[in-house]
C-alpha cells in the first residue's frame, strides 16, 4: 500500500513539475523567417503566434495574423504592440537597433542560424522543439526529412547518369525588376544543386548584374522568385522588365521555372524538399515521371 501511495504520489509530483515548466514557455510568439515560421506550425505551435513577418504567409491561419513587416526592416513599436514573449528570427533579421529596442523591453528573443546545411536544422529545429515543449516530436520530423532528401538525391543521382547537368541561374526580384543572382553560399545555390542543377553564378551571396552579364552567362534553365508577383503575372513581369533575358537559351526553349520566395528565407524549412522536387522536374522533364 506504501509502494502504491508513494508511484501515485511521484506521478502527481512529476504531472505538477510538467505543468510548470509548461507554463514557463514562452506563449505568445513572434516570428519573421519562412523556414522557422514553418517549423513552428509544423510542431504545433500555430496557436502560440501573434504575429508574423511578410515572409510567413504560406498556411492560410497566418495569413490572418498581425503583420510585422519584412524581416529585415522590422519596427520595435510594431512588434512590442503584440505583447509577445518571445521574437524569432535568423541572424537575417533586423535592424539590429530595433532587435535591441525589442530585447530591452524584456522580451525574449532567439536568433537561429539560415546557414543551408542538415546539421544547423537539425539544431534549430530541435532548438525550436524545446522552446516550444514538443522535444519529442522533433526526432521523427528530422528522419523524415532526412529521408526525402535521401531519396531525392537518389533520383537525382540517377538522373544526372542519362543527361547532362543544366546550367541554371537564380533571379530573385520584386514584380519583375531589381534582379538579384543567387551565388555560392546561399540557400538559393543550396537550392540549385541538391535538385541537379549547375550555378552558373561564381560570385558570393546575392548580388545584382548588369543585364548583359547575364545574358552572356546563357542559362539553359532560369529559375525566377518573385517577391510580389506569381504565375504568368510574374513570368511576364520580368521579361518586360528585363528584356534581353529573351535572349537566353531558357527563354528561347520555354524553360523558365518559378520558386516560391518564402522558401529562400530563414533556412531549411519544411516544404523545402517539395521545392526541390519541383525544380528537378524542371531540369529534367524527360526523367522526372519515369
Amino acid at each position: 500500500m506504501r509502494l502504491i501511495t508513494r508511484v501515485a504520489a511521484l506521478c502527481v509530483g512529476l504531472l505538477v513539475s510538467h505543468q510548470a515548466t509548461a507554463a514557463q514557455l514562452p506563449q505568445r510568439w513572434v516570428s519573421a523567417g519562412g523556414a522557422l515560421t514553418d517549423w513552428v506550425v509544423v510542431l504545433g505551435g500555430m496557436e502560440k503566434l501573434v504575429g508574423v513577418d511578410t515572409t510567413s504567409q504560406y498556411f492560410e491561419p497566418l495569413k490572418a495574423l498581425p503583420n510585422i513587416g519584412y524581416q529585415r526592416n522590422l519596427s520595435a513599436e510594431g512588434i512590442l504592440s503584440l505583447r509577445p514573449d518571445i521574437l524569432i528570427g535568423t541572424e537575417e533579421m533586423g535592424p539590429p537597433q530595433v532587435i535591441s529596442q525589442v530585447r530591452s523591453a524584456k522580451v525574449q528573443v532567439e536568433m537561429f542560424s539560415a546557414q543551408p546545411d542538415l546539421p544547423t536544422l537539425e539544431k534549430n529545429v530541435t532548438r525550436l522543439g524545446r522552446l516550444l515543449g514538443a522535444e519529442t516530436q522533433t526526432a521523427p520530423l528530422l528522419r523524415s526529412y532526412r529521408k526525402l532528401l535521401a531519396a531525392l538525391a537518389a533520383d537525382v543521382a540517377a538522373m544526372q547518369s542519362k543527361q547532362k547537368v543544366p546550367d541554371v541561374l537564380l533571379l530573385v526580384g520584386s514584380a519583375g525588376g531589381k534582379l538579384l543572382i543567387a551565388g555560392k553560399d546561399t540557400l538559393g545555390d543550396w537550392m540549385l544543386q541538391r535538385a541537379g542543377g549547375h550555378n552558373l553564378a561564381t560570385h558570393t551571396g546575392y548580388k545584382p548584374f548588369s543585364m548583359e552579364s547575364l545574358a552572356g552567362l546563357d542559362p539553359e534553365v532560369l529559375v525566377f522568385a518573385d517577391r510580389v508577383l506569381i504565375g504568368e503575372e510574374a513570368k511576364a513581369a520580368l521579361f518586360k522588365e528585363n528584356p534581353i533575358l529573351k535572349s537566353t537559351r531558357a527563354a528561347k526553349a520555354g524553360r523558365v521555372l518559378e520558386l516560391d520566395p518564402s522558401l529562400l528565407v530563414g533556412g531549411l524549412g519544411p516544404r523545402l524538399p517539395i521545392g526541390l522536387k519541383n525544380l528537378s522536374a524542371g531540369f529534367y522533364p524527360d526523367q522526372s515521371g519515369q
